[in-house]
């Protein structure tokens, strides 16, 4: 199982390399990402960016029901890992204090937080109505593609 997870997200982040060669729009390639998270990952409700602007998390392009438009810093998964700099893996989040609930349905959620140039510009988003839906494996083969989409805009990244 662990080696078909890697080889799935090898693939995956394959994919992606090539849903954003030669294309730096921001936008575009969320779509893109989000698009082909959606529907490659089994077992999600959600997958997209939210962008920051100033203090606040502002959605960005994603798949699934309709969303929160504004989550300020530190509130929340996604709020979380912006102020912490660090991806959140969070088995229940209904366990989760100051929980921001979008979407009832949604149980676990994972959130890597997008850095270009050591500034955090947003967050990849998703979420799972199964508890304990992500494993260590999702979260590194998550931030990998996160790392595809920073890199996709023109820079070096890092996800912690």
């Amino acid at each position: 199982m662990m080696q078909e997870m890697t080889e799935f997200y090898r693939e995956l982040v394959q994919h992606a390399k090539g849903l954003m060669s030669g294309q730096a729009h921001r936008i575009a390639n969320a779509a893109n990402l989000s698009a082909l998270i959606f529907n490659r990952l089994e077992r999600v409700n959600w997958a997209g960016l939210y962008f920051l602007e100033g203090d606040t998390l502002i959605v960005g392009p994603f798949q699934g029901q309709p969303a929160c438009v504004r989550i300020e810093m530190g509130q929340g998964v996604c709020g979380t890992a912006v102020a912490t700099r660090t991806t959140q893996r969070i088995a229940d989040v209904h366990a989760f204090e100051g929980h921001i609930a979008c979407d009832p349905v949604s149980r676990s959620e994972l959130v890597v937080p997008l850095v270009l140039h050591d500034q955090i510009i947003g967050v990849l988003d998703i979420d799972s109505p199964e508890i304990d839906r992500f494993t260590r494996q999702d979260q590194t083969g998550i931030e990998a593609l996160a790392r595809v989409y920073v890199d996709s805009l023109g820079g070096t990244t890092s996800t912690n």
